[in-house]
């Protein structure tokens, strides 16, 4: 399994997590600072940090810039509000996913697993994805429909993505609750009824007006 760095300053929260991944098999370490986290990063080399934002001594954003300075290692952002304005700072500056907390362990590795899959099939995402007059800045995290941007939160941004991505297929419910909402799946799974361009609209309807 994997070598995991968890910088998290709550004394409660971090030894579960610590505990919950080991369980899962993967190797843990951890770090109660901002400062401490990144000495143990660039020290031990692990192959994915879980970095909470509201760090004692340093800004969560700022550790993400000063590690993407030394280092690619996948960071996964643990966030207590999912309409936080600095988890759309995280993910602009480089972080390459995000949970939103309370979360469990098992929700964790799901999420681990699922971003080192994706670093180690050395897949490219595009930058860029345009559906009809939908167009999305997938590195930017911007979104213009027929040629006016449309403002979204981080969450609208990944459902749009997630669809936008998948133009023409069926998409269930199970797999934007487990993949855009990022919890786990216990019901009957049917097909989701929303589309990508459908979502931008009702979004950009919500837009106030702006005077010209």
């Amino acid at each position: 399994m994997a070598e995991v760095l968890i910088i998290e300053d709550d004394d409660r929260i971090r030894p579960l997590l610590v505990r919950g991944l080991r369980e899962c098999g993967h190797t843990v370490t951890s770090a109660p600072t901002g400062m401490a986290g990144l000495q143990l990063a660039v020290d031990s080399s692990p192959d994915l940090v879980v970095l909470d934002l509201g760090l004692p001594d340093v800004d969560g954003t700022q550790v993400l810039s000063m590690l993407r300075a030394v280092s690619a290692v996948p960071v996964i952002i643990a966030s207590a509000r999912a309409d936080d304005p600095s988890l759309v700072g995280a993910l602009d500056s480089g972080a390459d996913d995000y949970v939103v907390k309370p979360f469990t362990s098992a929700q964790l590795d799901a999420r681990v697993r699922a971003v080192l899959r994706r670093v180690q099939s050395g897949r490219q995402r595009p930058t860029t994805l345009t559906v009809g007059g939908l167009a999305l800045d997938l590195a930017g995290r911007r979104v213009h429909l027929d040629g006016t941007e449309v403002e979204l939160t981080p969450r609208e941004f990944d459902l749009l993505a997630h669809l936008a991505e998948r133009p023409g297929e069926v998409v269930t419910k199970r797999d934007l609750l487990v993949e855009v909402w990022r919890q786990p799946w216990a019901g009957r799974t049917r097909p989701s009824t929303c589309t990508c361009r459908g979502c931008a609209a009702s979004s950009a309807r919500r837009q106030p007006s702006r005077a010209t």
